[in-house]
């Protein structure tokens, strides 16, 4: 699907200007980074018709090594797919492997989780992530615990 033109990215946030200025290569390379997330970005949330349910496996374009299929009913799952599709997915991947109402609602963790340049890019396009910005994440689930095997008896 060829790229559609949209607006200009926003300017860099303070918090990535910092981060350029440390570098080398300066607050350009900090801009195209930010303008390949940018280009990739749907028109509206509206266009996130993924999946809300059963077990999701994203092409390898997207996910090309560990765990290659992702059960939505497990969060600890689905926050690992979308924080992946979020960095790696292109245009297509976003509208058919994201779904509208699970980024929302998972929106105050997910942004936790990706890039200070993925966040700020979302947040900049889509004023329903931006507004969630100031809600609190939810505590992240409990690791199922293994019982103890203590020493083996001789």
């Amino acid at each position: 699907m060829a790229a559609t033109p949209q607006d200009p990215p926003p300017a860099p946030s303070p918090a990535d200007v910092g981060v350029a200025a440390q570098g080398s290569s300066g607050g350009a390379d900090l801009e195209l980074y930010r303008e390949k997330f940018w280009r990739r970005l749907p028109d509206s949330l509206d266009e996130l018709r993924g999946p809300a349910e059963g077990v999701v496996e994203p092409p390898p374009t997207v996910v090309w090594s560990g765990l290659r299929a992702f059960d939505l009913a497990n969060e600890r799952q689905r926050m690992s797919l979308y924080r992946i599709v979020l960095a790696e997915g292109m245009r297509k991947d976003l509208s058919g492997l994201l779904n509208r109402d699970i980024l929302l609602q998972s929106w105050p963790t997910l942004r936790t989780l990706v890039s200070t340049t993925v966040r700020g890019v979302w947040e900049d396009r889509f004023s329903e992530l931006h507004a969630l910005a100031d809600v609190p994440p939810a505590q992240p689930p409990a690791r199922p615990r293994r019982p103890h095997q203590g020493p083996a008896a001789a």
